[in-house]
């Protein structure tokens, strides 16, 4: 049996991913809320933000925040 180093945990560990995933959550928790209270406005707001969320991280990739980004610091975890 051999021992291999296992694969690198860096994937999706960004600034950019993080703040993607919070807006979304967000956009969810918002949507679930406004849809069980029969709100169709907030629910297709709460869509948007969604949507919203996609394009901030996308937006903030392009702008070095991403894993492969210039401005992106990996933090390395103790074992």
């Amino acid at each position: 049996m051999s021992n291999t180093e296992p694969a690198e945990l860096g994937e999706g560990h960004s600034p950019a991913a993080w703040t993607a995933v919070v807006i979304m959550l967000i956009g969810f928790a918002a949507g679930t809320l406004f849809f069980w209270f029969d709100m169709a406005w907030g629910v297709w707001v709460s869509a948007a933000v969604v949507v919203i969320g996609l394009v901030v991280g996308a937006v903030m990739k392009r702008a070095g925040y991403g894993v492969d980004g210039p401005k992106y610091v990996a933090k390395h975890h103790a074992e």
